[in-house]
């Protein structure tokens, strides 16, 4: 496949595995990285030191490019930034603000940057600043969610930019990759969809669930929050919500869902966790290692070739 995006990042297929925090780890991107698309650890709120762990895992697994994403609302963002810096991957990507001040130093150390945008005007002050591509999310994705969905946003973040962009949310089989592509799209980025690898470190009752969810699963917590986060219906869902209806304060609300990531990818908690999922998990049903999921995503696609 030769398109902006494979060239840009010398990677074999333009297939972006997402950042998602405690399941994004070395081992998974650097198994996705071998398989030919661009894997991606993720920064969450994580120290500095544990990414540089994560980074050097990577390299031992894999000598093909690879990833970080940088949330840039952590308050570790400065220490990550300096540990991606010194260890020069071969790109970040960013959530959660604007990466403006940090491009030029970026590009210094031969890294590419890629912002995550949920709108047209974020992408194109992107683009002003230097980025070299844009990742058009819309909120099917799993997590933290924009107001557009992916059929609106991304033709219409395509047309306003000349730099590349990658199509995400709402992708996990050959007929989303294309969709994404005659939106405009140069590449997808998917999630939820590694989650059932065989690589990926999340629990198997985190597995279980996205593997077994139907199209009425996934749900939205936190809209009055300003920071809503898609995820699969549990006890923890029903609580949070529960509380949002009687008018729970933010501080109750926060207390609430404290620690619940660490529940879901690492214990495997079925009450306690958040199980952040995109729309799409009803679509998710394959196991496997990371090349054959690659490989079916792929396989039957108009735009990709798969060799």
């Amino acid at each position: 496949m030769e398109n902006r995006i494979c060239q840009l990042l010398g990677i074999k297929y333009p297939v972006f595995q997402g950042a998602m925090a405690w399941v994004s780890d070395g081992k998974l991107a650097a198994a996705v990285s071998e398989a030919g698309g661009l894997g991606i650890i993720a920064g969450g709120n994580a120290e500095g030191e544990i990414i540089r762990k994560e980074i050097q895992e990577a390299k031992k697994l894999t000598d093909n490019p690879f990833g970080v994403n940088i949330m840039l609302l952590s308050p570790h963002k400065e220490e990550v930034i300096k540990v991606v810096l010194e260890e020069k991957v071969a790109c970040v990507t960013t959530g959660a603000g604007n990466p403006g001040k940090y491009i030029e130093a970026f590009h210094d150390a031969g890294i590419k940057v890629i912002p995550v945008v949920p709108s047209v005007a974020l992408a194109k002050k992107m683009e002003r600043l230097g980025a070299d591509a844009v990742i058009a999310e819309g909120n099917e994705a799993g997590g933290h969610i924009g107001k557009l969905s992916t059929m609106v946003l991304l033709p219409q973040v395509a047309d306003a930019v000349a730099i590349p962009v990658i199509g995400a949310g709402g992708i996990a089989d050959h007929r989303g990759v294309d969709a994404a592509f005659t939106l405009g799209a140069e590449g997808v980025q998917l999630g939820t969809y590694f989650i059932p690898a065989e690589e990926c470190r999340a629990h198997e009752n985190y597995k279980n669930l996205v593997l077994g969810a139907s199209d009425i699963d996934v749900t939205v917590t936190g809209r009055f929050t300003g920071h809503p986060v898609q995820v699969l219906r549990n006890k923890l869902t029903r609580k949070l919500d529960a509380l949002e209806k009687s008018g729970g304060s933010l501080e109750e609300f926060e207390a609430l869902g404290r620690g619940s990531l660490y529940q879901s990818v690492i214990l495997g908690d079925l009450e306690k966790g958040s199980f952040m999922s995109g729309q799409i998990a009803g679509l998710v049903t394959r196991k496997g290692t990371c090349r054959e999921l690659i490989e079916a995503l792929l396989t039957d696609s108009r735009y990709i070739s798969y060799k």
